[in-house]
């Protein structure tokens, strides 16, 4: 499967086949978020909340390619991703874009 950014693939002849999107909420344990936020207070990188959005958009990405594999695509183009809060502490990743195949 090929993931791209763009809107085309050089070379590729695309057949558009619909959007395909995949999405996780992912959250610390209260533990790991005390010891966080008390991470902000000398500042520096919050290496747990940085992993955790790491493995959500590695998440979303597989639930995404797996939504495209099923209609038959060959490649996902014009991906993005969005972020948003939820609640305190939980983040939800979104992936999209539009399964295409190779005419």
């Amino acid at each position: 499967m090929i993931l791209v950014n763009t809107d085309y693939i050089t070379g590729k002849e695309l057949e558009m086949l619909g959007l395909v999107k995949g999405s996780t909420i992912q959250s610390k344990n209260i533990g790991r978020d005390i010891t966080q936020g008390l991470k902000t207070i000398v500042g520096g990188e919050l290496k747990s909340y940085t992993d955790m959005m790491n493995d959500a958009r590695a998440l979303a990405t597989k639930r995404m390619t797996d939504e495209a594999e099923g209609l038959g695509a060959d490649a996902i183009v014009n991906i993005r991703y969005a972020t948003s809060a939820v609640v305190q502490g939980a983040a939800e990743v979104i992936a999209y874009g539009t399964a295409v195949k190779f005419r």
